[in-house]
């Protein structure tokens, strides 16, 4: 009898486990520590440049909640996600234990010197133009769709591009 009652007992307590398993939250895997950081943003500034955007290099990992945070923001605000899509092919570059990205992130001029998340926009030619500090960006436990925005609006190819300047004062 008291086997029958240990066999049971563990069996319940199995049960119980795989449920709370199954309970937790999915944590995105947004960084992918296998991937090929300099050949993916190799084929990003070429989308970019076909595309006439920016490339967003979101430099992080699955482990750091503020990238996550991030993320959380940008793709589920309808208003940031449609001018981040329409302005930048977004890349998100690996930094963690199994692959810290050295070469790639020294060719980006040292960005994990802020932290993470940092991000890097690159023109359609590759041409590293601004590196952010996510700091600026935040506000209480997230970050601000205001400073987001003024970010994105900031480093989009439209901002940069000369023509812009030649037409405001057209218009003047």
């Amino acid at each position: 009898m008291k086997k029958l009652f240990f066999i049971a007992s563990i069996i319940a307590l199995s049960i119980t486990a795989k449920a709370q398993e199954a309970a937790k939250p999915e944590i995105p895997k947004l960084y992918n520590p296998a991937a090929d950081a300099k050949a993916e943003i190799t084929a990003a500034v070429k989308t970019a440049q076909a595309q006439h955007k920016n490339v967003l290099l979101q430099i992080g990992g699955n482990w750091c909640v503020w990238c996550l945070r991030f993320n959380d923001l940008v793709t589920k605000d309808a208003e940031l996600n449609k001018y981040m899509n329409d302005n930048f092919v977004v890349l998100h570059v690996n930094w963690s234990p199994e692959n810290k990205n050295e070469k790639v992130l020294a060719d980006l001029g040292y960005p994990q010197r802020f932290g993470f998340p940092v991000f890097v926009v690159l023109d359609g030619k590759g041409t590293r133009l601004h590196t952010q500090n996510s700091g600026y960006l935040e506000e209480g436990k997230g970050h601000s769709k205001a400073k987001v925005m003024e970010f994105f609006e900031g480093w989009s190819a439209k901002a940069l591009d000369p023509k812009s300047y030649v037409e405001k004062e057209k218009a003047k």
